[in-house]
């Protein structure tokens, strides 16, 4: 297997896609996918988002020195953002028009020149595809990736255009199926110019079809071997399952020495959680941990007792679970009816959710998470809160999760770098420009992303349910250091 083949997304998106439940599916969207041009709805262009000023790398990530991967500049460029000095061209109130907050992100654009017309591109548009899972075994799944992706489209449109041309959206619809999911790329291949923000539990479907027709797929994330094979692919969540940070589990160290040299490890039996449980264990143990207990725990299991029991026996003072919010709740309601209650409970960044805290009520209290993103909470960030924004502005009451927020990025890392491009354009220049970019942090809104190389970041911070809110606790902007080969799922 090559080495660009085991680059996928080490999070367990097939059991979430299994198990997860609680969508907020607008009734008439599925109705809507699937039928070309014109799915992105009537959002949009409403006054009302935050001024997000500057932005920019935050202190203390790797990218805050030399930005986010693209190209610097003032971004006044003809064709692109429109006017300079603030004027915005068309932007809506309270919507940076300049600057790295800007839908343009602040890079130089290119010229225009010998800008040509093709697949996806006419004379007024520029047709991009979002690939999600909508319908099938859990309705509405990674609607938020849909519903991030239309509201950034939204945003740029309000601004400006790409040498004159506005951005159109087609929603298509994966089913949390790999046939439906090349299906929906055959579609994108014929229809549009690229896809982008795409999340899919099953997206080895249109892996193939993607790179046969070189379609540029800049992704929230890729779940399957065969997706991170699609040379012309990229995941703007990029991580490999062999290659763990170790700044988080370092600083945990010292914060809870006695906890880490007492851990058990309990992942769902399914998708890709096994593989990076035990990947993180592995790399753990390597960091000066003791894992005393490791378990996998079938999807459809109901009683989580016996394993709460033997996490007792063994005297475990630190759980760590890997798997869908829902069965999270299920272990701590065993935990709490035993009187179980170990120094440290820990997961994986996907229950960072306000579903969870609802359905968890106090059991969430307390919850640790290790995590690539800043805080939806942070009013201080203004990519975060320009996200927050337009989300609402596109779907009122719609609940933003770690799955929109790389969507998001993913829209804009495209922007960018088409903006940049101008008259030079094309898929394949496009798909060039994109392995380049290898310090990509969506203006500040995760840590800085190898989206060109797909390697595991070295940066995270750690973050806890407490008090009612979820709230940082691990010092500085982010943890930083470096990654440990596990030597599992390499």
């Amino acid at each position: 297997m090559s080495l660009r083949t085991r680059r996928y997304f080490g999070v367990t998106v097939l059991v979430l896609a299994l198990s997860a439940c609680g969508s907020q599916l607008d009734p008439g969207t599925v109705a809507r996918v699937n039928d070309g041009p014109g799915g992105s709805g009537d959002g949009g262009g409403a006054a009302g988002a935050p001024v997000a000023g500057d932005g920019g790398g935050t202190a203390g990530d790797p990218a805050a020195a030399g930005g986010d991967g693209g190209t610097s500049g003032s971004g006044s460029g003809t064709g692109t953002t429109g006017g300079s000095g603030g004027s915005g061209g068309g932007g809506t109130g309270g919507s940076p028009t300049t600057g790295k907050g800007a839908a343009a992100g602040g890079v130089k654009a290119g010229s225009c020149d010998g800008f040509k017309n093709q697949k996806g591109i006419t004379d007024k548009t520029i047709t991009l595809a979002n690939v999600a899972d909508l319908s099938g075994p859990v309705p509405g799944i990674f609607e938020a990736s849909q519903q991030a992706t239309r509201a950034y489209v939204e945003y740029f449109n309000s601004q400006g255009t790409i040498c004159g041309r506005k951005l159109e959206l087609v929603n298509l619809d994966s089913r949390a199926d790999a046939g439906a999911d090349q299906q929906a790329y055959t579609k994108a291949c014929d229809q549009a110019f690229a896809a982008i923000g795409s999340m899919g539990a099953f997206d080895s479907g249109g892996a193939g079809v993607a790179q046969s027709c070189g379609l540029p797929d800049i992704r929230a994330a890729m779940t399957t071997p065969e997706r991170a094979g699609c040379s012309t692919c990229f995941g703007v969540y990029s991580i490999r399952p062999n290659l763990i940070a170790d700044s988080g589990p370092r600083w945990l160290a010292k914060t809870y020495p006695d906890a880490v040299k007492n851990v058990g490890v309990l992942y769902i039996n399914g998708g890709a959680a096994p593989i990076n449980a035990k990947s993180q264990a592995a790399a753990w143990g390597k960091m000066g941990w003791s894992i005393k207990y490791t378990q996998g725990i079938d999807v459809a299991e109901f009683n989580f007792a016996p394993y709460v029991q033997q996490m007792k026996d063994k005297g475990i003072k630190m759980v760590v679970y890997t798997g869908p919010y829902q069965n999270t709740v299920k272990l701590q309601q065993a935990m709490q009816q035993q009187g179980y209650k170990p120094d440290v409970f820990m997961q994986d960044p996907t229950v960072y959710d306000q579903r969870y805290v609802q359905q968890a009520g106090p059991l969430a209290e307390g919850t640790i998470v290790y995590s690539t993103t800043d805080l939806f909470e942070n009013k201080n960030n203004p990519e975060i809160q320009l996200y927050l924004s337009w989300l609402q502005q596109v779907k009122p009451g719609a609940i933003p999760n770690f799955y929109g927020l790389f969507s998001w990025s993913a829209a804009r890392l495209f922007v960018e770098q088409a903006v940049a491009l101008g008259g030079n354009l094309s898929r394949a220049s496009l798909v060039a420009a994109v392995k380049k970019v290898n310090s990509w942090t969506g203006n500040g809104a995760h840590t800085a992303m190898r989206v060109g190389t797909a390697q595991t970041p070295p940066c995270q911070k750690i973050i806890q349910y407490k008090g009612g809110r979820w709230q940082q606790i691990s010092p500085g902007a982010w943890l930083c250091g470096g990654v440990v080969n596990s030597g599992v799922g390499g």
